[in-house]
């Protein structure tokens, strides 16, 4: 008897996923919930996890696309385990979806970008030439495997020396040091040439594409422009610094600079709310307005795969410390390909943090369908008129802002005064205490 592993349903407008890895060889004995593929679509990457015990049968390759519904393998129950094998065998993600059949999952979770969280490898697992007698990851295997490199070779830092997929990365750029220092230094001993130049191709990502073509769509279909202005960051910085150590003893968590902007960006959005709505069609098909009496405010986060954005809701009732365990626990969870479908979808409106790569200035782009997005860059010290319109100059601490918004629904003088309105309370933030 055999059990088919379809490609389940991976939320609203995802029609298909690529096959990115198989995390368990055709023909390998497997555990009913253990995780034995990830698809990646164009929001998530989602575990497939087998809806029985026995032999696994592949049905489509690595890179393959598959539609939602499609089989992808299938399990052979028949097949006896192999000597040694627990039956009773559950992966920890299985667990902890409480999934009992791959095609019925109510919520696939997303997989670590590095590694993923696929169960210590048996030594019945453990294939491929030359590399059969070491320990290592199914992303380590296949990426080894790709480029020619020797896993015994290699020593592993995951859990008992096992071979991660870092381990190979590190394995690979010390070769192409090595290289590099080889034709250095024939072109030192004044011989022929030799070229470093080559060139590589690989598919793009479903989430790349995806974000790609949202970024082309905001192009198209928006009125966009951007203002501009710069804030003086020293109120924030100082009452930062001042609270600090006691924020964190009674918290738990870090004060950063994001809750302070995200706070600001609520109350404003709050006195300017036809930033924070949409143009969208009516029954009749006609253009609408689409408001909103919350802040449900997404954080542009970069991944190892591509941009995500996370949402945290109801910002405008959240405190300080709420704010920045969202932040941190997205950010952390965005790094390990963690987040769910539901976790980055219905913002409002978008904030995204180019400071943090040492950006200066930069245009946003919308987040369709939002009106609006605003753009934080590093903060720096220049030399401006201080205390405002004493004719002195003094050294602050500044920090240039910018808010794109789409000008079909959006104002100009509202967008001024709404990134003004940001800017006075991050300057003077009693006023996020007063509500002003």
């Amino acid at each position: 008897m055999s059990t088919q592993i379809v490609m389940p349903e991976a939320g609203e407008s995802v029609v298909s996923g690529v096959l990115s890895a198989w995390l368990k060889a055709d023909g390998e004995y497997v555990h009913r919930d253990e995780t034995v593929a990830e698809v990646e679509t164009d929001k998530i990457t989602v575990e497939i996890y087998a809806p029985a015990s026995g032999v696994l049968r592949h049905k489509v390759a690595e890179g393959d696309e598959i539609q939602i519904g499609a089989v992808l393998a299938e399990v052979d129950e028949s097949a006896e385990a192999p000597a040694g094998a627990s039956s009773e065998k559950v992966s920890t993600a299985s667990s902890a979806e409480g999934s009992s059949n791959a095609a019925t999952a109510s919520a696939p979770t997303a997989v670590a970008a590095a590694e993923p969280s696929a169960p210590a490898e048996s030594e019945d697992n453990k294939s491929g030439s030359g590399n059969g007698d070491v320990r290592a990851t199914p992303l380590a295997r296949k990426l080894a495997a790709e480029r020619g490199i020797d896993l015994s070779k290699i020593r592993g830092t995951g859990a008992g020396e096992r071979i991660r997929e870092q381990d190979v990365l590190a394995a690979m750029q010390s070769l192409s040091d090595s290289v590099d220092a080889a034709v250095d230094a024939v072109a030192e001993a004044g011989d022929a040439p030799v070229s470093k130049r080559s060139v590589t191709l690989e598919r793009m990502s479903p989430l790349r594409q995806r974000v790609a073509s949202r970024l082309v769509e905001a192009q198209h279909t928006a009125a966009m422009l951007t203002t501009f202005n710069e804030c003086d960051m020293s109120a924030v910085i100082s009452l930062r610094k001042q609270y600090k150590e006691s924020f964190e003893a009674k918290h738990g968590i870090g004060l950063g600079f994001m809750s302070f902007f995200i706070k600001a960006a609520a109350n404003a959005l709050q006195s300017f709310p036809m930033i924070n709505s949409f143009i969208v069609s009516d029954a009749e098909g006609k253009p609408a307005i689409e408001r909103h009496n919350y802040c449900d405010i997404a954080i542009a986060v970069a991944s190892p795969k591509g941009l995500v954005v996370p949402v945290i809701r109801n910002a405008e009732s959240l405190s300080f410390a709420a704010i920045e365990r969202a932040v941190k626990d997205f950010g952390t969870r965005a790094r390990d390909g963690k987040l769910s479908l539901e976790e980055m979808q219905g913002g409002t409106f978008t904030i995204t943090n180019g400071g943090v790569f040492g950006s200066l200035m930069s245009t946003p782009i919308l987040n369709p369908p939002q009106s609006a997005i605003l753009g934080m860059h590093a903060i720096k010290n220049r030399a401006v008129e201080y205390p405002a319109g004493s004719g002195q100059v003094a050294i602050r601490p500044m920090m240039y802002l910018a808010v794109s918004y789409d000008h079909r629904i959006v104002d100009g003088a509202e967008a001024v005064r709404f990134l003004v309105a940001i800017k006075e309370a991050i300057e003077d933030p009693s006023r996020l205490l007063l509500d002003l």
